[in-house]
């Protein structure tokens, strides 16, 4: 899967609270929303490394410790950076909130407004061949 500049790429539970508001903050930030039900769409553990490194956390800092199922298979073991994209590729249930992906920069949408950091931060990335001006 590619991350579109122009995309705005959301991973989240769309049945939560937390998912419906980020879900609707995304609409004020772009009209080119892609959405994944982390419910029914599982990401591979090459998706999940990039996503890693576009936010620069630990996969441990996605996951809520809280939840049961993390209570009892995950917590007290010691996991490589494999073990730990595993984990994110076949538990996605266990991630605390909802991601997005937007112009190469990603956000773990903590709260509903996180989503508007996007707004803030300077475009990046290079415009596609068929989008740049040319000066004449």
């Amino acid at each position: 899967m590619q991350f579109h500049p122009n995309e705005l790429f959301l991973y989240l539970d769309p049945t939560t609270s937390t998912g419906k508001q980020t879900r609707a903050m995304a609409t004020g930030i772009s009209s080119n929303i892609k959405e994944l039900d982390w419910n029914k769409v599982k990401l591979t553990s090459t998706l999940w490394k990039e996503i890693i490194n576009m936010l620069d956390l630990r996969p441990k800092d996605l996951l809520d410790r809280s939840h049961s199922e993390y209570q009892e298979k995950v917590r007290g073991n010691t996991f490589t950076m494999s073990g730990w994209l595993e984990i994110l590729a076949k538990n996605p249930q266990y991630l605390r909130a909802p991601i997005a992906i937007y112009r190469d920069k990603a956000i773990l949408c903590l709260q509903p407004t996180d989503i508007l950091k996007f707004e803030s931060a300077p475009k990046q990335g290079k415009a596609l061949p068929h989008l740049r001006t040319s000066a004449y």
